[in-house]
């Protein structure tokens, strides 16, 4: 005779009957899964993000935010007490930038000589030079420009968007990032943490030219389509028996989507990251660099409904200038036609003004040299995360202006500041989602993209 089951039997029975109906309806009805689209809280100026990370601390001071009085007292001390950088550095004397700034367009925003193809599209930037964060160390700071904290363990933005409005298609996943390796700090700077794993960056190296040979990072070579479809209905199944037995788990349904996603990538994503379907004359326009190839496989996969795609430019912090901040020069002439040419494209594809693109670095550079004795000494410039540049374009900023101002010689931001947080609260905006909604209970508290700060930057809304 079989004996009655306890109260606390059977609602763990009917919990797994649940948990299954809802495993079925994510793996067969398709719209209601999870990473699927989603509402946003309110009306959204921008539906996708396309972020250009030029790593390592690009110099405001030599690209985007000219300083005349630096120009003019160049070789003179610091005014004022003695500065101690949080590298331990003593500050040497002011530096001049080497370079020259020119007027640019109609609204004759200043732009360095580095950067001529960017200035030819200036109009289409708001140009924010009080930009300023908590860290100047590498690899908090970027940790803390992708992630709100400096501490690893944190969704990053990417992950925060696509938690928050799914995507569009559901056949690529809804978070790239494109680097020809890994930047300082690695995948923890796209990882979705404590966030379900289906909403973390999808890395692929920009070094790889081939997108079959792109494919091979997702795909399994030994099995044909139909055999990983078998696959995937024999995991079904054992999903089903294990959650017979301990009920409805978040993880696995993540981890379902996630499977789901790689197999329907093995049809769609050769023909979005293969960047031979544009045009020679488009493809010359971007270069046949690392940094390039990502823009333009970052504008392709915007077209296909990606919602965020994120472009390291490089592996490392190549824009870390402390011996010689003339290397700018060179690393700019990789950097200045890809970026005027994505912003070009994106608008006359008409996907400007429904795409938020950000360029910026994790800090910005000193205005004085740096001491360090090394190989060109008192020619490069020390990290500085008080005060520095971030541009936006489209997505519903406001285009050929220039908002805060860093101090006479570049050194801290005092005019309307703008900290890191403030600019993912305002990012999280122009996606129509509140900042202070995008929220996820993890061990006993809710936690959020901009922590327990941020203010939408309303001045530079369109």
């Amino acid at each position: 005779m079989q004996q009655p089951i306890t109260r606390r039997e059977a609602l763990q029975l009917i919990g797994c009957g649940f948990g299954t109906l809802g495993l079925a309806n994510m793996l067969h009805a398709g719209p209601a899964r999870i990473g699927a689209s989603q509402a946003p809280h309110f009306l959204p100026k921008a539906r996708h993000v396309i972020f250009l990370f030029l790593n390592g601390g690009m110099s405001h001071l030599d690209t985007f935010d000219p300083k005349p009085e630096l120009q003019r007292r160049s070789g003179q001390p610091m005014p004022g007490p003695k500065i101690i950088t949080d590298e331990r550095r003593v500050a040497g004397n002011l530096m001049a930038s080497p370079y020259n700034f020119n007027k640019y367009g109609q609204s004759g925003i200043e732009v360095s000589e580095i950067f001529p193809k960017v200035g030819q599209v200036i109009d289409e930037f708001c140009v924010i030079r009080s930009t300023y964060a908590d860290t100047s160390l590498h690899g908090p700071g970027v940790l803390f420009m992708n992630c709100g904290h400096q501490l690893p363990g944190r969704p990053s933005m990417g992950s925060w968007i696509t938690y928050g409005l799914g995507s569009e298609n559901e056949n690529l996943p809804g978070f790239v990032v494109l680097c020809p390796g890994y930047p300082i700090g690695g995948p923890q700077a796209w990882s979705s943490a404590f966030l379900p794993n289906s909403y973390q960056g999808t890395h692929l190296p920009t070094n790889e030219t081939d997108p079959e040979k792109l494919i091979q990072y997702i795909r399994n070579s030994r099995l044909t389509l139909d055999q990983q479809q078998h696959q995937l209905e024999l995991l079904d199944k054992l999903d089903r028996s294990y959650l017979q037995h301990v009920g409805y788990q978040p993880q696995l349904e993540a981890n379902i989507r996630s499977m789901e996603v790689a197999y329907r990538m093995q049809t769609e994503a050769p023909q979005v990251f293969d960047i031979t379907k544009e045009s020679e004359a488009t493809r010359a326009r971007y270069g046949d660099g690392d940094f390039g190839r990502g823009c333009l496989m970052a504008l392709r996969m915007v077209e296909h409904g990606v919602r965020m795609v994120q472009i390291y430019f490089g592996k490392r912090q190549p824009w870390d200038s402390h011996d010689d901040i003339r290397i700018h020069g060179g690393l700019a002439k990789q950097a200045d036609g890809p970026i005027a040419a994505l912003v070009q494209d994106l608008k006359s594809r008409g996907l400007l003004d429904k795409t938020l693109v950000i360029v910026g670095s994790e800090f910005g550079r000193t205005p004085f040299n740096q001491n360090t004795g090394v190989t060109v000494a008192g020619v490069g410039r020390d990290h500085n995360e008080k005060g520095f540049t971030t541009l936006l374009a489209g997505g519903g900023v406001k285009r050929g202006v220039v908002y805060g101002a860093t101090d006479e010689f570049g050194c801290k931001a005092v005019e309307n500041p703008v900290h890191v947080h403030d600019l993912h609260a305002t990012i999280l905006h122009l996606l129509g989602l509140d900042h202070t909604r995008v929220t996820y209970r993890y061990s006993g508290r809710d936690f959020r993209l901009t922590d327990v700060a941020g203010n939408v930057v309303k001045d530079i809304l369109a």
